[in-house]
């Protein structure tokens, strides 16, 4: 039980890690958006509206990863914990055919 304890916190962390980035990626985009108010002009106009526009779709976009991706996290994460020696059986039936296949080519 503490392997896959083990196993769940290392996935949280990548998949926070990951998440942390893209939000720290459109945190400096905002700060540009900001930054970019002295610009004068239609054209700069036209900019930061579309930049604001981005920013959003990229947070929705986020969100909606999340929310699609945990029901496939946990399901295989059940999965995994319910049936480990199948589990390890397909990774053995899958690392074999993929040893034979590269055993071929040399």
């Amino acid at each position: 039980m503490a392997r896959k304890t083990t196993q769940h916190t290392e996935s949280e962390q990548i998949k926070d890690q990951a998440f942390s980035e893209l939000q720290a990626l459109i945190q400096e985009s905002e700060k540009l958006l900001n930054d970019s108010a002295s610009l004068v002009g239609e054209e700069a106009e036209t900019l930061r509206a579309q930049l604001q526009l981005k920013l959003k779709q990229a947070g929705q976009a986020v969100g909606n990863v999340r929310d699609r991706a945990k029901p496939v996290v946990d399901a295989t994460e059940q999965y995994i914990g319910g049936h480990p020696w199948q589990t390890v059986a397909i990774s053995a039936g899958f690392g074999l055919v993929v040893g034979l296949l590269l055993g071929r080519r040399s």
